[in-house]
Order: C-alpha cells, then structure tokens, then sequence
C-alpha cells in the first residue's frame, strides 16, 4: 500500500533470490582448495617425528546415533592417525547411546568413553571427557560436527614446523544436516586479542597443548552457555603461541 506493486515486487524479489540460489561461489571455492585424494594419501603415509598425541574430547547427550556415527566416521578417516576419542556421555542413567558406545569401544581401540548416572551440564561433561585423556594436546569437538580428513595432519605440521605452538585454531564452515551441502564459512583472523575480547571466533576446530589448559583451568560450569569462552580468555592469559590455520578444517552441522 505504500510503495506500490513494481517497489514490493522488487524488495520481494531481493530478499527470495539469495535464498533460491547458490551462495556465491564457496562451493566451487572448496573444491579448488580441498586436498586431492593423491595429497590425502600422502599425508597418511608421512613418517612424523616425535608424532603428538590428539586427545579429541567430545561431550554427549542424547546425541542422535546417525550423527554421532558420522563425527567418528570422520575422526577415524584422518590421514593422521595418532590419536585418541574420548567421550562423555552426559545423557543419564537411561542413556539411549549406551548400545552403540558398547560396540564402538569394542570395534576401535583409540577411543575411550565414560558414563554417568546423572545427567550432566556442557562444562562438567566436557572436564569428564578430558580427564580420560592422555594426548599431548586436547582437540575440542562438539557431538554432531564433522572433522576435515586432513585437520589432525594440518596441526601435526603446525607443531612440527612450530614446536613452542600452544593453541591451535582454524577456519570453519556449516554443513547441512544430511551432510551434503557446505556453506558460511567463517574466514577467521590471525590471532586478533581485541577482536577475540569481543567475541569468541576461535571456536572450532581447536587444540590446546594440556599443559596450557592445566594452567588455565578446565571447562568452569558458572558459565555453561559460553563455557568455551571463558576458557579461551583464560587459555590466552598464560600464553601468546597461538597459530591460525587458514583452512576450514571443521564442518558446523547446521540447518541452513
């Protein structure tokens, strides 16, 4: 009524067809970008030195068993191969995981899982999970996320070439929920301490050598909700060898 048809049709018409079509060209740009199955055959078969352990921890609850199997589907795939799972599962006494966690631990040696009787909150669940962990460095991971095949091997080569790193971040994007689609990415800073003091862009894929997370503190539950965070300005309080790795080596499963 107050601009008319032609004006509605065109705000119309700007708002439906970004949503209709393909976000930019971050597909094809992925493509371009992404190691080649020759490159990620040679990662598997790199001779390290002194090769880290990853401890990868990951909080449960009630976690759908179609995506959890995906999250450690693509643990298992990485073309580096020191590295353990560890998971907590925080879903409670009447956990519906607990089968499949039973013939997971049976099927693959590198993972460990802990149970509770009791339901428990993001921070406690997660410390749990870091407390069966013995790696050299604490991957963290949510329970319905995808690691890249190469993202393990891309930290491994940060800490070769940089043995004093101890914080290791990347780039990111979301996946759809069936897993098929990719997009947003999040084409993050190098280490930015003003930036990162007003919002937390870490985020995932991140790894933390343990003797830094020791000193800072694990996962407090007074902030459950932005619990990452909080331990990230922690983290950075101890500590300046942060590397960003320039690659979205961690998948958000995201509704788009």
């Amino acid at each position: 009524q107050r601009h008319g048809l032609k004006e509605f049709s065109a705000r119309t018409m700007q708002v439906l067809l970004p949503k209709s079509a393909p976000q930019g060209d971050y597909e094809k740009y992925r493509r371009a970008v992404a190691p080649t199955e020759e490159q990620l055959n040679q990662q598997r078969k790199h001779r390290w030195d002194n090769p880290p352990l990853f401890s990868i921890v990951v909080p449960l609850y009630r976690t759908p068993i179609k995506y959890l199997e995906q999250l450690v589907k693509s643990i298992q795939s990485q073309t580096y191969g020191n590295w353990e799972l560890c998971l907590s599962d925080g879903s409670g006494a009447d956990s519906p995981l607990e089968g499949y966690l039973n013939r997971l631990k049976q099927r693959e040696s590198r993972v460990k899982v802990v149970c509770h009787g009791s339901s428990l909150q993001i921070s406690d669940n997660t410390n749990a999970a870091i407390r069966e962990a013995a790696g050299d460095y604490l991957v963290f991971a949510d329970h319905d996320d995808l690691l890249a095949e190469d993202a393990l091997y891309e930290c491994a080569r940060v800490l070769q070439e940089q043995p004093e790193t101890e914080l290791i971040y990347s780039d990111e994007d979301k996946v759809s929920m069936n897993g098929k689609r990719y997009f947003q990415p999040h084409f993050k800073s190098d280490y930015n301490p003003d930036l990162l003091c007003s919002m937390n862009y870490f985020c995932h894929l991140m790894v933390v050598r343990r003797s830094l997370a020791e000193q800072a503190g694990l996962l407090d539950g007074a902030f459950d909700g932005a619990q990452d965070y909080d331990f990230v300005l922690r983290c950075t309080e101890h500590t300046d060898r942060i590397v960003h790795i320039p690659k979205a080596l961690y998948h958000w499963r995201a509704h788009e």
